[in-house]
């Protein structure tokens, strides 16, 4: 009969042997479970949000945010708190070129001016100081006299050869229907305009 010193000491290794061999299951599980773990991530995609685009300003003013509207660049100069370059939308007038450079100042004379008046793309406004020079009569440009038939008011028009009352308002009246004239032979549109008033009036006319 065995000794019980033998008995014990072999039920003891059996129990070790038992627990290692827990041990080392419980290990092998874990080793699996990460490479799997590894492998499912490897190769995934992860969708990325780009950040928001910020908006640019298109001048040294305005900047307005789009609202589906054309726009245009426009010049204001003088009696104004912020002179300088301004991108207004297509339909504005000259009331929001004037709010745009920040409004006037307090020397400005506004009496000269047309703040109804459609705005066109690329063109100057200029705002006197009381006792000042005068504002360039709408339509007029400032530099070689020429008449911009695009804004012109009646009086401005019929400062041309050939253009009385009843002619300056028909080119009105073309406008107001067709919207700016793209090209001076446009004129030739207007009821009245062959091409000998047509060729007294390209030289002294502008878009």
């Amino acid at each position: 009969m065995e000794p019980p010193a033998a008995l014990i000491a072999r039920r003891s290794v059996r129990a070790r042997v038992g627990v290692g061999a827990a041990v080392v299951l419980v290990l092998l599980g874990l080793g699996i479970a990460v490479l799997v773990s590894a492998f499912g991530s490897h190769g995934s995609s992860q969708s990325v949000t780009p950040p928001a685009l910020a908006a640019t300003p298109g001048a040294s003013g305005a900047g307005r945010s789009g609202t589906g509207a054309a726009t245009i660049y426009i010049h204001i100069l003088g009696a104004v708190a912020k002179p300088g370059l301004y991108l207004l939308r297509d339909g504005d007038r000259a009331l929001d070129a004037a709010a745009a450079a920040g409004g006037f100042n307090a020397a400005a004379d506004q009496s000269g001016l047309n703040l109804a008046r459609l705005l066109v793309d690329g063109e100057q406004i200029y705002v006197p100081t009381i006792g000042g020079t005068p504002a360039v009569t709408p339509g007029v440009s400032a530099v070689g006299g020429k008449v911009n038939i695009n804004t012109a008011d009646q009086t401005a028009l019929e400062t041309l050869p050939r253009v009385g009352p009843a002619m300056a308002k028909r080119i009105i009246d073309w406008r107001t229907t067709n919207g700016r004239f793209t090209a001076l032979e446009d004129l030739m549109s207007v009821t009245g305009v062959g091409e000998k008033t047509f060729d007294s009036l390209k030289d002294l006319v502008t878009l």
